[in-house]
């Protein structure tokens, strides 16, 4: 495989401000596709190093017939409502109604989830 350079893959300018650090400007879709690509090499590194387990054929049954996608997330992580709540700095009536359906779950509710459930957040409205 050979090396990208730098300058040929990503669309950044440089910028030397005036206290001189190197800032690096680019647009935000690329921003957004490496942030993509680090937290993809992160699942990849805590799977083979045993921290993450993945999802098994018979998990992936439960994922689909979770009520959401948040419901199976924490329950796979061993979390209560309360905890996940506590752990993400929402209600537990947040919670809740999100798992039960009756609200789709506000974008700042659901990353602020997927961070403690250390999954993607469009992880938790897939198929929803």
């Amino acid at each position: 495989m050979s090396t990208i350079d730098r300058t040929e893959r990503f669309n950044a300018k440089n910028n030397t401000p005036p206290k001189g650090e190197r800032l690096a400007i680019l647009p935000a879709e690329e921003y957004e596709e490496m942030c993509d690509a680090l937290i993809h090499a992160q699942a990849m590194a805590d799977y083979r190093e045993g921290r993450d387990q993945g999802v098994t054929l018979a998990e992936m049954q439960t994922l689909l017939d979770a009520p959401t996608p948040l419901a199976f997330w924490r329950a796979k992580r061993g979390m209560t409502q309360a905890s996940l709540a506590e752990a993400a700095g929402v209600t537990e009536a947040d919670i809740e109604a999100i798992e039960a359906g009756t609200v789709a779950g506000a974008p700042e509710v659901m990353a602020k989830a997927a961070v403690v459930l250390r999954v993607r957040d469009d992880e938790l409205l897939a198929g929803r």
